[in-house]
C-alpha cells in the first residue's frame, strides 16, 4: 500500500532530504523557511493513545448530554479568546492573507454555535408513543460509536475540525486528531480550547503521524469511525485501509471539487461578477467548493468575461503576512508547479489566457506563487474543465442555455456544490426555472446567487469522487451516532 499510504498525507509537508523520517517538518509557503517540527510516536505509543482514548470514552459517554453541550460552550469561549493569536500563526503555516483569516475564525464559530443549538433535540431518543400498542413502550436512542479518528486538511483547518470534532465529542465520542503535516500548530490551538473547556486529555487527542502509522489508526480495532477531508486519492486510502481492517468501521469521505457555476442571461452582472471572482480566488482557490469552471449564457458571455478579467487583475499578490495582500502563495512549490502545468496544457490544446504573467511578477517558477489566470476557448477535453486545480485558475466557457448548461455542469467525476446566477427577485421565472435545475444537478448542494460557503444548518455532502458521508446539520450528528432501538413489553400479566 505504499501509494495509497503516501495519499494519506496530500501534499502538506515539504521536508529536506535528510529529514529525520520519525518527524514532519513544517514549511511556510511564501518564504520556504521551516516553521515548526513535530516528531511522530512509535506504533506502541499510538497504541496506548489509542486505547487510552477508547477508555476515557466511556467514562465520558456518561457524562450528560447537557454538560456536554456546556462544555462545548466554555469551547467557544476559549476559542474566541485566541482570536488575536490564531491570524498570523494560521498564516505562517499554510500560506492564506493574515487579513483572511478571521473568517474562519467567526465561521468556526458560527458553525460550533449552530450544531450545539440543535444539540438536544438531534440527540434525543426518537420516541414511538403514538404508534406503542397498549402495554408496550419503543423508542430509538442515539448512541455514541466510541473512538472517532479525524484526519484533517490544511486549506481550512478550524472549519473543518468544528464540522466533526466538536459534534462527535458533544454526542459522547472520544477523538483523535491527525492533523495535516501543514497546520499542526491550528490542530493544537482547537484541542487547547476544547481542554480548557473541559474535555478531558484522553477524551480529544491531538496526534501527529506519518503515512504509515495513519494507516495504522484507520486500521487499528479500537477507531469505530474515520472522518477524513482531503483529496479523492486519500479517501481511497483510507476506504482501503477501513475495508481491509477487522469488523466494519464507518468512514466520512468529504473530498475534492471541481465545482461549477452557470451564469443565466438576466444574472445581475454588477452583483454576480465580484462573487465569482471572490469564489474562485478566495485562499488561492484552495478550497474544495471554490468556484472551478463558469458557464456563461452566449448573450452577456463577452461583458461577462470583460469585467471578470478586470476584476481579477486588481488583485494584489504578494507576502501574506502584509495587511494589503489579497491573495497570497499556494500551500507548496509543488502544488505550485502542478497548477501551471495544467495551464499550460489547456492553453497548448487551445485555450487562451486573459490575465498577462509580467502583471504579477512574483509569480517565478520555484516558489508556491501563482498568478490568477482566467482561460477562455477551454472545453472538457481539457484536465483544467475535468480534474481539481486547487489554484486561483478559472475557466469560462459559452453555452446557449440551461440544457448545455446542465449537461456541461454533471459532465463531471465531481459532485460537491454548483451554483446559478439568475435574477429571481426582478424574475419570478427565473426562481422557478433554479428550481427545475436544482433536480437536475447531481451535486451535493445548489446554490442561488451563492457560492463557497457551507451553512451549518444544511447537509454537507458530496456525490460521485466529491466523497460521501454528511457534516454539520442533524444528520452530522446521524454520522458520528449509532441507532439503538429499545423494545419493551411491559404489561406480561394476563
Amino acid at each position: 500500500m505504499a501509494q495509497a499510504d503516501k495519499a494519506l498525507n496530500p501534499s502538506g509537508m515539504l521536508v529536506a532530504p535528510d529529514a529525520d523520517p520519525a518527524s514532519q517538518t513544517t514549511i511556510i509557503p511564501h518564504n520556504q523557511q521551516p516553521l515548526v517540527i513535530r516528531t511522530y510516536p512509535s506504533q506502541s505509543q499510538l497504541d496506548k493513545s489509542i486505547q487510552h482514548a477508547a477508555a476515557a470514552q466511556e467514562k465520558w459517554a456518561r457524562v450528560p448530554l447537557s454538560q456536554r453541550i456546556t462544555i462545548g460552550r466554555r469551547f467557544m469561549e476559549e476559542f474566541g479568546a485566541m482570536r488575536d493569536e490564531i491570524p498570523l500563526e494560521l498564516t505562517l503555516q499554510m500560506g492564506r492573507p493574515v487579513k483572511q483569516v478571521p473568517g474562519e475564525i467567526r465561521g468556526t464559530l458560527e458553525r460550533a454555535e449552530y450544531m450545539l443549538s440543535i444539540a438536544e433535540s438531534a440527540l434525543a431518543d426518537v420516541s414511538l408513543a403514538n404508534t406503542d400498542k397498549p402495554g408496550f413502550r419503543r423508542f430509538i436512542k442515539r448512541t455514541p460509536l466510541g473512538v472517532v479518528l479525524v484526519i484533517a486538511p490544511w486549506n481550512y483547518p478550524f472549519l473543518v475540525m468544528v464540522n466533526s470534532v466538536l459534534p462527535a465529542l458533544i454526542a459522547g465520542n472520544a477523538v483523535i486528531i491527525k492533523p495535516s503535516p501543514q497546520t499542526p500548530l491550528a490542530a493544537e490551538r482547537f484541542a487547547s480550547a476544547f481542554h480548557k473547556a473541559g474535555v478531558p486529555k484522553d477524551v480529544l487527542q491531538v496526534i501527529h503521524l506519518s503515512p504509515e502509522l495513519t494507516t495504522a489508526a484507520v486500521k487499528h480495532p479500537l477507531v469505530d469511525f474515520v472522518a477524513f477531508t482531503g483529496s479523492v486519492a486519500g479517501g481511497r486510502a483510507v476506504d482501503i485501509a477501513a475495508a481491509e481492517a477487522k469488523g466494519f468501521k464507518g468512514v466520512g469521505l468529504e473530498l475534492g471539487g471541481k465545482d461549477p457555476a452557470y451564469v443565466r442571461a438576466d444574472a445581475d452582472l454588477d452583483y454576480t461578477v465580484p462573487e465569482l471572482v471572490d469564489g474562485a480566488m478566495f485562499n488561492s482557490g484552495q478550497s474544495c467548493c471554490a468556484v472551478e469552471r463558469i458557464y456563461v449564457h452566449e448573450s452577456i458571455y463577452d461583458d461577462f468575461v470583460s469585467r471578470y478579467v478586470e476584476l481579477t487583475k486588481k488583485y494584489r499578490l504578494g507576502d501574506p503576512t502584509e495587511p494589503e495582500t489579497n491573495l497570497g502563495p499556494v500551500v507548496s512549490v509543488a502544488s505550485a508547479e502542478r497548477i501551471r502545468k495544467q495551464v499550460a496544457a489547456a492553453v497548448q490544446a487551445g485555450a487562451k489566457a486573459l490575465i498577462p504573467e509580467d502583471l504579477f511578477a512574483t509569480a517565478q517558477p520555484g516558489t508556491a506563487y501563482v498568478a490568477p489566470q482566467v482561460l477562455v476557448d477551454v472545453n472538457h477535453t481539457m484536465d483544467v474543465m475535468m480534474e481539481e486545480t486547487f489554484g486561483p485558475v478559472v475557466g469560462i466557457q459559452k453555452v446557449t442555455g440551461d440544457d448545455e448548461a446542465i449537461a456541461l455542469m454533471n459532465d463531471s467525476p465531481y459532485g460537491l456544490t454548483a451554483s446559478i446566477w439568475t435574477n429571481a427577485e426582478a424574475n419570478p421565472e427565473s426562481q422557478e426555472a433554479f428550481l427545475r435545475m436544482v433536480d437536475e444537478l447531481h451535486t451535493g448542494t445548489v446554490f442561488l446567487n451563492r457560492c463557497d460557503y457551507l451553512d451549518p444548518a444544511l447537509a454537507w455532502t458530496g456525490v460521485k469522487d466529491s466523497g460521501r458521508g454528511i457534516s454539520l446539520s442533524k444528520f452530522g450528528y446521524d454520522q458520528l451516532t449509532r441507532a439503538k432501538s429499545v423494545h419493551m413489553k411491559i404489561k406480561t400479566s394476563p
